[in-house]
């Protein structure tokens, strides 16, 4: 393997053990973020010259901390002797392959209720997945001048703050974890909605991310639900657009395109999580996700319309009630589901979405004109030339 490789997939599958290992050390994220790529460059020359060491992952760690040690000397009075605690402490100058796995740490400290919502999903995407400030500032829409300040001030404030790098306390866990699995759930929100950046996949990455935390802390019901609705959701990933790029409703995908062993993988997750008796939101969103892919007869409508009654006492948001009344209408219950919506409106004029359910409901309930100017508001609205022109064709199926 060439040097140039070796370090590409160190990248790709440990640079947030390896980021974690520093972190917990220096307490400074840019500081471990600058000594890393540091090493990363000095192992282009020294494995090109040298040839591979008998461990890159470590020899990466030992050449990124030698290099932050090196940074802090060079500072002030202070630093220097921030140093000589750093050296005394030193668990990496002779470390083999069995470098401690403080990821979850790194993750829940991305995730702080202190960063607002944006900050964490992009922190945790640098930091964890590894993707670079241009990678991320793609997905946002952003410039990658203006993201990049925003992971500064991220990080600046994970400092100033004084915000503990650390799994919390049994007092704060249960906030703590549904901010975790809530940043995870918007990086696979972006990706669905986004597709893939610059070759990076952040369904995939999502999914990696729930599955790390399950695995570096198991038996917990909300972590098996999320990973139930990743996996269910991914699943019919192959089915959402047709030939032509036109996304294709969940009632209208072939089946045989979904993915029935990472369905089947989801629902294995769901019966775990269900079967410990401790109920949460991310629980009843992967029911609601298996209901809704049935491989084969009708699917549950009022089943599912009252799994997002649950969900209400959990998250009683206007998305929620808009999924609700969508499936009030598909239950029979169109006049209370128009009710509903119309309810909910005042707070909803800037959601894509609900203009395409305002859309549909209303053609439903033979209120034409109504549903075309709904369509051509959903139409504005939306982001994915495929969700645009299926809108189109429903709009132009309207009768006259």
């Amino acid at each position: 393997m060439t040097p140039e490789r070796c370090l590409e997939q160190l990248v790709r599958e440990d640079r947030g053990r390896l980021m974690a290992a520093l972190v917990s050390r220096l307490r400074d994220m840019q500081r471990a973020e600058d000594a890393l790529q540091e090493a990363m460059a000095s192992a282009l020359v020294h494995w090109g010259r040298n040839g591979l060491p008998a461990s890159p992952k470590a020899w990466l760690l030992q050449v990124a901390w030698r290099k932050a040690l090196d940074r802090i000397r060079r500072g002030g009075t202070e630093q220097r002797g921030l140093a000589d605690l750093l050296i005394r402490a030193d668990e990496v100058q002779d470390a083999g392959e069995d470098i401690p796995d403080h990821r979850l740490r790194l993750i829940f400290t991305c995730c702080h209720p202190a960063l607002e919502a944006k900050s964490r999903v992009a922190l945790t995407l640098r930091t964890v997945c590894g993707l670079t400030t241009g990678q991320i500032a793609q997905v946002f829409l952003d410039a990658e001048p203006t993201m990049g300040q925003r992971l500064s001030r991220a990080k600046a404030k994970i400092a100033g703050a004084g915000i503990a790098y650390q799994v919390p306390g049994p007092e704060a866990w249960g906030e703590r974890l549904h901010s975790v699995l809530t940043v995870v759930y918007l990086i696979f929100t972006a990706g669905y909605t986004a597709g893939p950046v610059d070759g990076r996949n952040l369904c995939e990455e999502a999914i990696f991310l729930v599955r790390l935390v399950n695995g570096l802390r198991p038996d917990e019901a909300e972590i098996e639900g999320a990973l139930a609705l990743l996996l269910i959701t991914h699943s019919r990933r192959a089915a959402r657009v047709d030939e032509l790029g036109i996304t294709v409703p969940l009632a209208r995908q072939n089946r045989r395109r979904w993915d029935l062993r990472m369905l089947s993988e989801g629902r294995g997750w769901l019966d775990k999580a269900i079967a410990r008796r401790a109920s949460g939101p991310f629980q009843i969103k992967a029911a609601i996700a298996s209901l809704a892919s049935v491989e084969s007869g009708p699917t549950d409508w009022p089943q599912i319309a009252g799994l997002y009654q649950g969900l209400l006492r959990w998250e009683p948001t206007p998305v929620v009630r808009l999924n609700l009344a969508v499936a009030m209408a598909e239950a029979g219950d169109l006049d209370r589901a128009l009710d509903l919506l119309h309810l909910i409106g005042p707070d909803m004029q800037d959601y894509q979405p609900f203009h395409a359910a305002v859309a549909d409901l209303l053609a439903r309930s033979g209120q034409g004109q109504a549903a075309r100017e709904a369509y051509d508001r959903a139409i504005a609205m939306a982001t994915h030339s495929g969700d645009a022109r299926f809108l189109i064709e429903r709009r132009a199926a309207l009768p006259d």
